[in-house]
């Protein structure tokens, strides 16, 4: 089993900056794409930020140029990085990971989530 556990989350004003960290830990051979997504309440999960193995990013343009993922690979955790934080960008920041276990499966983890609060 493998899981992902975020930190970072919590109150920040509007303008204000945030951190977020998931390390992901158990049975890890390898680790694929990682990302970021979030759930606002009423509405759909969306992406906010994928990165492959070497780097490779995705970034819808609600949150582009002001979010940036990175990865640490040695630790295999994914950071994201937020700036110029939005009232809009309140919701639940999900990790996700593509991991491959020691058996060679592929499989798709989700973390528990973290609340991000975008408040004056």
């Amino acid at each position: 089993q493998v899981q992902l556990v975020e930190s970072g989350g919590g109150l920040v004003q509007p303008g204000g900056s945030l951190r977020l960290s998931c390390a992901a830990s158990g049975s890890i051979f390898s680790i694929d794409t990682m990302g970021w997504y979030r759930q606002a309440p009423g509405k759909q999960r969306e992406l906010v930020a994928q990165i492959t193995t070497i780097g490779s990013t995705n970034y819808p343009g609600s949150v582009r140029g002001r979010f940036t993922i990175s990865r640490d690979n040695a630790k295999n955790t994914v950071y994201l990085q937020m700036i110029s934080l939005k009232p809009e960008d309140t919701a639940v920041y999900y990790c996700n990971a593509d991991v491959v276990g020691p058996e060679g499966l592929l499989q798709n983890y989700w973390g528990q989530g973290t609340q991000v609060t975008v408040s004056s």
